[in-house]
């Protein structure tokens, strides 16, 4: 498989044509995916909803919402064989860009306990783990908990 490199994808608007290839993506990812209602409603709702492509590949995707004066990333995704590649980082670096456009003074996310790699790109990249939400996300044998971590502009 030809693994596209970081300098020649494009991050564009999410549109509802995306859909079917993000739900292919959130399936492969994650065990308890967003439903397609999950990101058709972030659409509609005006979040910043934006997808990583690359020759018409569609293999990255992010969403944040934003308010006044914060920003809170709802999800970022990368195709399992696109991750640990810094897809994730320039996704993420995109989104904290957009939140100082919209003049933020800080960004949110959670991020699974488990999600080790996920929760390392974010402490480099100057997130802080802030808080612990218990038994945030379902999980195979229960409930886990989210750390939110946070990001001051």
């Amino acid at each position: 498989m030809n693994i596209p490199s970081p300098g020649r994808a494009e991050i564009r608007k999410m549109q509802s044509s995306d859909l079917d290839r993000i739900i292919q993506i959130e399936r492969e990812i994650f065990l308890f995916p967003w439903s397609l209602g999950n990101f058709a409603d972030s659409l509609k709702t005006g979040y910043l909803c934006h997808v990583l492509e690359q020759d018409n590949i569609l293999f990255g995707y992010g969403i944040m919402m934003m308010s006044p004066e914060e920003a809170h990333v709802l999800t970022l995704g990368i195709a399992a064989n696109w991750q640990k590649k810094g897809w994730g980082r320039r996704l993420l670096h995109h989104f904290i860009q957009l939140a100082q456009e919209n003049h933020a003074k800080s960004i949110f996310l959670d991020v699974r306990e488990s999600n080790h790699g996920a929760a390392q790109l974010y402490k480099q990249m100057g997130f802080q783990h802030i808080a612990t939400r218990k038994g945030y996300y379902p999980a195979m044998c229960g409930r886990e908990d989210a750390l939110v971590m946070q990001l001051m502009l």
